[in-house]
């Protein structure tokens, strides 16, 4: 499965992320932030609440997460924040560990909630994602992407590593035998779309036309957000 995974996915130029840095205006340090083209959302990680018959989450909190398990059920930030009285996330901020700061004052047992993992999405969340990019996009699983990963997750500061594939086997990216990561950035090759996980945050930026958001926001399964001040 390893060797499938990069045969599916061959390793690209690096200047192919030269456009990305233009943009963006940003070395690709933890990937490439670019601004909305022309609107963009948040889709955030996803984060599960231990139920009275979960065992121990098959996660070790770093990078790529699976879904933690028999008794895990899947909590919504939304749901959390009305729960708790925080916003979904605090005005200024990025998804990431500093939201929901009254958990811990309202009672929240640790190991009650799996948090989401920072810098990469987790496997049910990504393969919605794929799933909803291939369908709102023109050619569907056709579509030629591009896959950036920043030299933090590659440990390699000296040449860039992207690779190039089909939006349908994007999915395979999750398992990438050497980076435990999702792509920093996957974009599809008109630029008609540009996903971005930073290293540090705990929710992917989706850009895209305004009608790719709008449907991104009302999806059922993947929970997404506009934040004015991160897009």
């Amino acid at each position: 499965m390893p060797d499938d995974i990069l045969a599916l996915w061959p390793l690209a130029p690096a200047s192919e992320t030269d456009w990305l840095a233009r943009l963006s205006q940003d070395d690709g340090l933890t990937g490439y932030e670019a601004p909305g083209l022309p609107d963009a959302a948040w889709v955030l990680g996803g984060m599960y609440e231990r139920g009275a018959t979960a065992g121990d989450s098959v996660n070790d909190a770093q990078s790529r997460d699976e879904h933690p398990g028999p008794g895990w059920e899947r909590l919504r930030w939304a749901d959390l924040a009305a729960r708790i009285g925080d916003p979904v996330v605090p005005q200024g901020l990025y998804p990431c560990f500093r939201c929901f700061p009254s958990a811990k004052g309202a009672g929240i047992r640790p190991g009650a909630i799996e948090w989401p993992a920072e810098g990469s999405l987790d496997r049910p969340t990504w393969d919605q994602l794929i799933r909803f990019l291939t369908a709102h996009s023109p050619q569907g699983a056709d579509t030629a992407c591009l896959a950036y990963y920043n030299p933090i997750v590659t440990r390699d500061f000296e040449k860039g590593h992207v690779r190039s594939g089909r939006l349908g086997d994007a999915q395979a990216l999750f398992d990438h035998p050497e980076i435990l990561y999702t792509p920093s950035n996957l974009w599809a090759v008109d630029h008609s779309w540009i996903v971005f996980t930073d290293y540090d945050l705990w929710g992917t930026k989706v850009c895209g036309p305004r009608p790719l958001v709008e449907a991104l926001l009302a999806d059922f399964e993947i929970e997404a957000i506009r934040l004015p001040w991160a897009s």
